[in-house]
């Protein structure tokens, strides 16, 4: 893979990034209106009220509106605590951490930037992570792993990573793409539980009447919606790892130690402790298994969040 320049990446990288953003709510809203043309449907009157449909929709716009900002309200303000909880993260100690927080200080001090807490996972596995909505709460947190196996230059390479991607505002990104994804599994979860009650209760009515064809319909979308989400993430966290590969080469002035950090963390990041989908998207690494990726093949690089680590070190030996 071709090197062409941080400037040149960051700024194709974010225009990217504003196109997948503004197809978020695009997909959210597309969701919204195609449930509601099924629910203009009228086999009497001619198929799909398509007025009808549209006056459904602005009706809706506020409800969308509210919802959405509700739980946009409940992530951003339980988003570190959720994170330290699924993580098992804890403060790192600086009295017995000492390089670890010189080596933070120094790279914050070089680029002017407020430093960071620093938490750690008490793990074996190489891996990292940054966090956070502002500059109150951002953290970088690393393994204790990756604390003991990299040598001090592989492990600035590391943090000046995570510090790149605080500075590149990519957490932010990611929780507004985790919150929109989160909608639709939720929706998902919903429509899913009400058409299996539905199902029982006309089962026991045995009328077969009903609103279980919105609900599958509902589902139906939701799914598809769900799953163009995901993409859009998965793009958007994938155009992140370069942009903070580049960004840590040139804050450290050495692309080749961060390239040989990404050895040693290669197939050696699994974090057994942490479950969460979300927590692992903003690893480091969170490549998929040998035998997941040769089955998937190249439909499997859609549904990855990271780049594979062999193009990340190919780009940073050509600094």
């Amino acid at each position: 893979m071709k090197y062409v320049g941080l400037q040149e990446q960051i700024t194709s990288n974010n225009r990217k990034s504003i196109f997948l953003l503004i197809g978020f709510p695009g997909v959210l809203l597309g969701a919204v209106y195609a449930v509601l043309m099924f629910a203009s449907y009228n086999e009497a009157g001619g198929g799909i009220n398509t007025n009808m449909a549209n006056d459904m929709f602005i009706e809706a716009m506020p409800f969308v509106f509210i919802g959405t900002s509700i739980w946009f309200l409940i992530a951003y303000w339980g988003h570190s605590a959720m994170i330290d909880y699924a993580s098992g993260s804890k403060t790192l100690e600086r009295k017995e951490n000492m390089r670890v927080y010189n080596l933070t200080e120094n790279l914050c001090m070089g680029v002017g930037m407020k430093m960071p807490k620093l938490k750690i996972i008490e793990t074996e596995a190489l891996n990292a992570f940054a966090s956070g909505l502002n500059e109150k709460n951002y953290s970088v947190t690393l393994t204790r792993g990756i604390i003991n196996t990299l040598d001090d230059k592989e492990l600035e390479g590391v943090i000046a990573h995570e510090l790149m991607h605080i500075r590149n505002k990519d957490v932010k990104l990611l929780v507004i793409s985790i919150i929109f994804v989160g909608i639709f599994s939720l929706i998902i979860q919903i429509a899913f539980r009400s058409f299996l009650y539905g199902s029982m209760t006309r089962s026991r009515r045995k009328d077969g009447k009903g609103g279980g064809g919105l609900i599958i319909v509902i589902l139906v979308v939701s799914l598809v919606a769900y799953l163009i989400s995901l993409l859009f993430k998965f793009a958007l966290s994938r155009k992140r790892e370069f942009m903070a590969d580049a960004g840590a080469a040139e804050m450290t002035r050495n692309p080749l130690a961060l390239a040989n950090a990404l050895r040693k963390i290669s197939g050696n990041s699994k974090v057994d402790s942490v479950k969460s989908d979300d927590v692992k998207e903003m690893f480091i690494d969170n490549g998929p298994d040998e035998n997941s990726a040769n089955f998937l093949g190249g439909i499997g690089g859609l549904f990855a969040t990271h780049p594979p680590i062999k193009d990340r070190i190919s780009v940073l030996e050509q600094f």
